[in-house]
C-alpha cells in the first residue's frame, strides 16, 4: 500500500512556474497587471495555470490564449463571492491540446456594475454558457448576440445563484389519490 501524501510532500512537489511553460510566460509579458499562479488538482500530480487579469483585458487575454494555442474552449462559469468585493469571479477554461495544458483565465467584476465583454467572438461556445451566468447571476456580457434567459422564465425575477437571493418556498400540490407519507 502507497504511503499517504502530506501537506509538504504537496508543497514541496514541483509545480512550474511562468519560466517553465513558454506560451503562458508569453502572454504574461503581454499584460502586465495579470496575475499568475499554478496548482494540482487535490488528487493527482495534473498542474493547471490560473491567470487573473483586470475586466478591460479579459477579452484581450482570452484571445492572446486562443492565438497562442490555447484554442479548446470547456465552459466559462460565474461565482459569487458574497462578502468580498468585487463580488463575482467569472472563470474560462480552455486547453492547448498540442501542448496538453490547461488555462483558466478569471476576471472579477463589482456587485454594482456586473458587466463584462462578451468572448463569443474569441469562442462562439461561450454562447450558452454567459447566458447561463447571466440567467443565474446577473453578470451581463456586453456584445453578446442574444443575451436572454436559458433557464428560467423569460418574467422571471432576480438571480437564484446569488447568495443574497431570497429562497422563498414553492407550495407543492399533489393530484387526488396520491398517498400521504
Amino acid at each position: 500500500m502507497p504511503p499517504e501524501t502530506t501537506e509538504e510532500d504537496l508543497e514541496a512537489a514541483d509545480v512550474p512556474d511562468t519560466a517553465e511553460v513558454a506560451s503562458i510566460a508569453d502572454l504574461l509579458a503581454s499584460f502586465p497587471e495579470a496575475a499568475f499562479s499554478a496548482q494540482r488538482y487535490a488528487s493527482s500530480d495534473v498542474v493547471y495555470h490560473t491567470i487573473s487579469v483586470p475586466v478591460a483585458d479579459w477579452v484581450g487575454m482570452t484571445q492572446a490564449a486562443f492565438d497562442a494555442g490555447f484554442d479548446t474552449f470547456v465552459d466559462l462559469t460565474a461565482i459569487d463571492h458574497f462578502a468580498e468585493a468585487p463580488r463575482f469571479e467569472v472563470a474560462v477554461n480552455i486547453i492547448s491540446m498540442t501542448e496538453v495544458e490547461r488555462l483558466i483565465i478569471t476576471t472579477r467584476v463589482p456587485y454594482d456594475d456586473p458587466t463584462l465583454p462578451t468572448l463569443t467572438g474569441v469562442f462562439v461556445g461561450a454562447n450558452f454558457y454567459e447566458r447561463e451566468a447571466y440567467d443565474l447571476l446577473g453578470v451581463v456580457f456586453v456584445g453578446h448576440p442574444d443575451l436572454t434567459r436559458i433557464l428560467l422564465p423569460d418574467d422571471w425575477v432576480g438571480y437564484p445563484l446569488r447568495k443574497d437571493y431570497n429562497i422563498g418556498a414553492i407550495p407543492v400540490e399533489f393530484k387526488a389519490g396520491s398517498a400521504d407519507l
